[in-house]
Formats: C-alpha cells, sequence, structure tokens
C-alpha cells in the first residue's frame, strides 16, 4: 500500500504536575529527516522517540514539537537553604561593618535577600519528574498511530490518482502502437521511392543504399520504446500494491518513462504520433510531481 510522506497529528495530555502538547508533522524528503523540538532535559525522551519514529517511517522531513507546561507554578520554585543562610550571614556582617563605621543601612527585604543569586531557583524540573517521562512515553504510541494513519490516508488518494495515469499511460501506449502500425506500409513506401530516386540520378553503390536505408528504417522504429513503456507500466502496477516503501522506485521508473517518452517524440516522424507522445509526457510529468509525495 501506498503511504504519503505529507502528514499531520497532534496530540494533548495531562498530569498532576503538568499538560502537554506533541504536534508532528512531515513533508517530502529525499530521506528520512527526524527534526526535534523538546525541551531541556528530555534527551531520553528525545532518543526515545527518534527511534519510534525511524521504524515507523522511511522517508520524509519529520518535525516533532514537544511543548510542557507546569501546572502549579509555586511548586516550581525553590530556595537553596544553604545559600540563604550564606547570604543573611553576609548580609550581618555588612551591617555590623556599617554600624561600626557609623553608617546607617536600610534593612533589606524578603524580596532583596530572594533576588540575590542562587538563593530562588527551579525546583526538580518537570521535565526529569519520572512520572512525566512514563506518561509522555506512553503517548508516542498513539501519536504515531494518529499520524501513519494520516500518511495511510493520504497514500491511499496518491495510490488513486496514480493508478489512474497509469491507465491513462497504458491507454496511449495502445494507441501510440496502432499508429506505429499504421505507419509502417507509408515508411516501406517512402523507403522504395527515396531508393528509386537516388538510383535514378546517381550510380550509388546498391548494397551501401540499402544498408542506409535499413539504419534510417531501424531509427524510425519505435517498437522498442513502446515495449519498454509497456513493462514500466507493469513495474509501477507491481510497485504500487507492494507493502514496501514506493517513493524511491517509482521516482526512477518516472524517470525513465520519461526517456522512453523523449526518444518516441524524437524518432516519430509523423504528426499523429508525436501528438500522442505528447500527450504521454504529460501523463508522465503528472505522475512524477504526485511520486514526490510517495514514501
Amino acid at each position: 500500500m501506498t503511504h504519503s510522506m505529507t502528514a499531520y497529528a497532534s496530540r494533548t495530555g495531562q498530569s498532576d504536575t503538568a499538560s502537554w502538547h506533541w504536534d508532528l508533522r512531515s513533508v517530502n524528503g529525499r530521506g528520512l529527516d527526524i527534526r526535534t523540538r523538546l525541551p531541556d532535559g528530555m534527551d531520553k525522551l528525545d532518543q526515545t522517540l527518534r527511534t519510534a519514529l525511524g521504524k515507523a517511517l522511511h522517508r520524509g522531513t519529520v518535525t516533532v514539537t514537544l511543548k510542557v507546561t507546569r501546572i502549579d507554578g509555586a511548586a516550581a520554585l525553590n530556595i537553596d537553604e544553604a545559600q540563604l543562610d550564606r547570604v543573611l550571614q553576609a548580609l550581618d556582617l555588612v551591617q555590623e561593618r556599617a554600624f561600626a563605621a557609623g553608617v546607617t543601612l536600610g534593612q533589606p527585604t524578603a524580596a532583596d535577600v530572594l533576588s540575590a543569586r542562587g538563593v530562588l531557583g527551579q525546583a526538580a524540573s518537570a521535565n526529569s519528574d519520572p512520572d512525566l517521562h512514563a506518561a509522555l512515553t506512553t503517548d508516542i504510541g498513539p501519536l504515531l498511530a494518529d499520524f501513519t494513519a494520516m500518511r495511510a490516508h493520504e497514500g491511499a488518494a496518491l495510490q488513486h490518482i496514480i493508478a489512474d495515469q497509469l491507465d491513462r499511460t497504458r491507454a496511449l501506449i495502445d494507441q501510440a502502437h496502432a499508429l506505429a502500425e499504421a505507419r509502417k506500409p507509408k515508411v516501406r513506401t517512402a523507403l522504395r521511392d527515396a531508393y528509386a530516386k537516388i538510383m535514378e540520378v546517381t550510380a550509388a553503390d546498391d548494397a551501401r543504399l540499402v544498408q542506409e536505408l535499413a539504419l534510417l528504417a531501424t531509427k524510425q522504429d519505435v517498437t522498442e520504446e513502446l515495449d519498454r513503456l509497456k513493462a514500466h507500466v507493469a513495474a509501477a502496477w507491481d510497485i504500487i500494491e507492494d507493502d514496501g516503501p514506493a517513493g524511491r522506485r517509482l521516482d526512477f521508473l518516472a524517470q525513465e518513462f520519461n526517456r522512453e517518452v523523449n526518444t518516441l517524440c524524437a524518432k516519430s516522424q509523423d504528426v499523429e504520433l508525436t501528438q500522442v507522445g505528447l500527450a504521454l509526457k504529460l501523463v508522465v510529468d503528472q505522475m512524477r510531481e504526485q511520486i514526490q509525495n510517495v514514501e
């Protein structure tokens, strides 16, 4: 089944101490490029997340953002009692020295003391809370399930579009084959006329002339190009119906499609066949655009 590289999923959760919001999205990419934006102190969760994404995905530029907000703001503050004692001792020393020097100082407020460096800091970060880490880790599974489900849904739509384009391609190939067969008598007649005219005006080497005309006929023959195009269509069907990643293989086939169609147009030497070749090129270009989204 075909999967798309473009998808989006989000998830929110809450514990006793914090709430969080996941944002997971991906766009087209040549390989798998995982970019995470997690709060500081969540290195272990980051590694767990990358491992899960690496197992579930094969291609795409994937961006994961996690925002964590503490519910109890007061609990987020912590007083370093040892540092507080040192600050108070220093203030006491300053007061004594000032009194001895006859200098009167104002009494420091609690806010003054708390503003001293190192007295007030963050409590044990919510980011290092093992319960929070466990809850976030548990959330990865459902988040990825939603994400891969959207990739599968988008991929099914892509597969339908590509399948329709393959059907149109095969129909145009059959039309080109019919036109190529219909023009063969004209090509033979044209070659005979050319041979006759040349022999009338010059004493050319008959064997060499026949060889050159045969080479010209071969250059105008598009049978091989049409046969290869049919084989490419069959291969593309096998790929989109396969369960494995299809993007890279389809992209390679699209290049082969384009090469054969260009050769067909160059060799056609026929207005109707050229028109069919141009129609083929249009369908192939449209198919290549869709393939760029396939994982």
